[in-house]
């Protein structure tokens, strides 16, 4: 419904002003600091000073914000589309997920969104769920689905207050 639509973009927009009010945190990604996706309206309310913006670069920018996460921030590490996410693969599973199993606490939230297909179907480069195969292929990263407002809230709270990094997917079909 369209109530519900809002009602989960509002979650997402209140979750990530709830992330900036946490001094660590900074927001890392394309279309954070310039309008290009849909991603930029949910991050209304994030100060700028806390945003940085990337070029297309998926692998680098994952690596980035698991060295900024060894440093003590917080990165949130945003991928507007999932499909997209998928060159930041190895930097996910080779690097983030195993560090853990050496000694290493990396802490990074990764927010992965999948495309709409209603009212308009982006096509299959831009609406694809990988989080079954994330999830099969890590052990360290928390992976969450979030389908519901209810849901959004739960999972960026456990996210920011958990020892872990997080892959949460932003699912609303």
């Amino acid at each position: 419904s369209a109530r519900g639509v809002l009602a989960f973009h509002q979650a997402v927009n209140a979750s990530m002003r709830m992330l900036a009010d946490d001094p660590r945190t900074r927001f890392i990604g394309q279309s954070v600091c310039y309008d290009g996706a849909a991603i930029y309206e949910s991050l209304d309310g994030v100060p700028m000073e806390k945003r940085l913006e990337m070029p297309v670069i998926e692998d680098f920018q994952l690596g980035y914000c698991i060295g900024l996460s060894l440093a003590g921030v917080v990165p949130v590490c945003i991928f507007p589309r999932m499909d997209f996410m998928l060159l930041a693969a190895n930097q996910l599973i080779n690097h983030l997920d195993k560090l853990p199993l050496f000694g290493w606490a990396p802490k990074v939230i990764i927010r992965a969104r999948v495309g709409t297909k209603h009212p308009l179907d982006a096509g299959p480069q831009h609406t694809q769920n990988y989080r079954k195969e994330f999830d099969t292929m890590t052990c360290s990263v928390q992976v969450r689905e979030v389908c519901t407002a209810m849901e959004v809230r739960a999972a960026y709270k456990e996210a920011l207050a958990g020892a872990r990094s997080y892959l949460i997917v932003e699912n609303i079909q």
